[in-house]
């Protein structure tokens, strides 16, 4: 049996980035979808959803960051290497 034991602190940049991406993707399409059911003008879909992915996806990332300095309400995870 095998396990690992690690300590579990923080998140790197990259992650942050992509699952701000990932998210931006589905929250952006519910947007743009919305938009375009109220307003039925594609051109105006395309200028909301433009300026919506790029505001928001700077938001999250900022967002997240700040949060990855926070320590309050993290338990570390840990995990040991052992072979049996």
């Amino acid at each position: 049996m095998q396990s690992n034991q690690s300590l579990l602190l923080r998140e790197t940049s990259i992650r942050s980035f992509i699952k701000g991406i990932g998210w931006r993707a589905l929250a952006s399409f519910t947007t743009i979808f919305l938009v375009l059911i109220v307003t039925q003008k594609m051109t105006l879909v395309l200028e909301v959803g433009a300026l919506e992915i790029i505001a928001k996806l700077v938001l999250y990332y900022g967002y997240e960051r700040v949060w990855n300095q926070i320590h309050w309400g993290r338990i570390p995870l840990s995990f040991t290497e052992t072979k049996v």
